[in-house]
């Protein structure tokens, strides 16, 4: 499908998405989804399934189960008031649905919290963007840079084979990764993409990976197919980009990506320092902008 030839379609279902996203603790119906769509029901049923490979209800579905597995993870409701606030009519209902979309049954993720793949919210429009490089102009380039500091900290990852970039890692370990780590109690911080520098990979992985940041002390379990290693302190000089909306996706972060080819550390008293950790970008939300951030170190350190 080409973005040029079919935006109309595309726009239609970006709208349904975010219907789902924000109503979803609400009963939904196909006739709100065909007039969030501005399409008949048989056409906003049928555009739907074909750009995000499942019907709108599954998708629903999975937004209210990965709600559901937060609840169970981080409160003490119980799972009969989890089940009726994800408009599920039946403790068995709810479990059924859990234990078939995420291979264990509620209690006993609530007792584990096994890695298991979250929803993560990507409009349709973002992958047709990505794939054939459309952007929409931003009335402004302005992109916001401090400098944070990063402790001694442990890396959890999942490594691709040879994967330069996300959709690269998407096709070669599939794209679940990151709801996988959102999943997973104690980290540091958010869930991250990582470019790793040569010293910290592997023979035969690949440069961009995704991972989340535990403490130093910290024991979190290494699920198969992961891999945990020790980053050193670090500071970073961070590079964030205006707020954007969903048809500005490609722009945002071509914006932030060429401010950073383009700034000279040197001239502010730093210099990029790439052995130091791990490039890094944290998941694109229009609400806050692109985030990416490059491993620095004091320029006067670098001229001793």
């Amino acid at each position: 499908m080409k973005l040029s030839d079919n935006w109309d379609k595309i726009e239609a279902v970006d709208r349904m998405q975010q219907y789902i996203v924000q109503h979803f603790q609400q009963e939904i119906t196909l006739a709100d989804l065909a007039k969030a769509a501005a399409y008949s029901p048989w056409q906003a049923l049928r555009a739907f399934s074909e750009l995000t490979g499942k019907t709108p209800f599954a998708y629903l579905r999975d937004v209210r189960l990965s709600d559901a597995a937060k609840k169970l993870r981080d409160t003490s409701m119980n799972v009969l008031d989890i089940a009726l606030s994800e408009t599920f009519g039946s403790h068995e209902g709810f479990t059924k649905a859990f234990s078939r979309k995420f291979g264990l049954q509620p209690s006993q993720y609530r007792k584990q919290t096994p890695p298991i793949p979250l929803f993560q919210y990507h409009p349709v429009s973002h992958y047709y963007r990505m794939v054939e490089g459309g952007s929409t102009n931003m009335n402004s380039n302005i992109v916001f840079t401090q400098v944070i500091e990063r402790p001694e900290r442990k890396l959890l990852l999942k490594r691709g084979v040879k994967a330069t970039e996300y959709f690269a890692y998407c096709e070669e370990v599939g794209c679940d990764v990151w709801g996988e780590l959102e999943s997973m109690k104690g980290g540091l911080y958010e869930s991250i993409g990582v470019w790793l520098p040569p010293s910290m990979r592997k023979p035969g992985t690949s440069e961009y990976c995704q991972g989340m940041e535990y403490p130093m002390d910290a024991e979190p379990a290494v699920p198969d197919g992961y891999d945990m290693m020790t980053l050193p302190a670090c500071k970073y000089l961070v590079f964030q980009g205006e707020p954007y909306d969903d048809d500005q996706f490609m722009e945002a972060i071509d914006t932030v990506m060429n401010a950073i080819d383009r700034y000279d550390p040197a001239r502010y008293g730093w210099a990029w320092a790439p052995e130091s950790g791990p490039r890094f970008q944290l998941e694109p939300r229009g609400a806050r902008g692109y985030i990416e951030a490059r491993p620095v170190q004091e320029r006067a350190l670098v001229d001793l």
